[in-house]
């Protein structure tokens, strides 16, 4: 059986990112990366949430970056999930001025996916939140999903040479 990822909207951005800095450039080559050579050994969800902040605004590629997840599963939003995001917002893991990380982050909870996978690294991979993620999630009776970036979720090459 493989393991489940929930595809976090950052993901599809950064993989049409078009900025030219080195740190964007960086995150859009190891998102494309995990992307072609490594997401088909795993199962890929995302959410409506998804794909409601990917239509938000104009950006360069809006229409690619959609495509590139309008075919994955969505997570159904049931009652449940807004009681979890009521939770994380009340006991301050997620900010309360924007439920979209909260509403990702409890998803993920909700349906046991194995991986969260972000670039926000502000709200959502953030080592600085784990624990506080695990205490919550316990009270709720959930289980804690992995929250990391591509580049963490690459396998790694190894040559013989040693």
């Amino acid at each position: 059986m493989k393991r489940s990822v929930y595809i976090e909207t950052t993901i599809p951005s950064f993989y049409h990112e078009v900025r030219t800095e080195p740190e964007m450039v960086a995150r859009r080559e190891s998102t494309r990366r995990w992307w072609t050579e490594e997401s088909s050994e795993y199962d890929l969800f995302c959410s409506a949430f998804v794909l409601g902040e990917l239509q938000e605004g104009e950006y360069p590629g809006k229409a690619e970056t959609i495509k590139l997840v309008q075919g994955l599963p969505l997570l159904a939003v049931v009652p449940q999930i807004e009681d979890i995001v009521s939770v994380y917002v009340a006991r301050r893991l997620m900010p309360q001025n924007d439920l979209g990380d909260a509403y990702h982050l409890a998803l993920a909870s909700y349906y046991d996916m194995h991986f969260l996978l972000t670039w926000n690294c502000r709200h959502l991979a953030n080592a600085n939140k784990v624990r506080h993620l695990q205490v919550l999630n316990a009270e709720l009776g959930l289980p804690v999903p992995v929250v990391t970036t591509p580049d963490l979720l690459l396998k790694e090459s190894y040559d013989d040479e040693g």
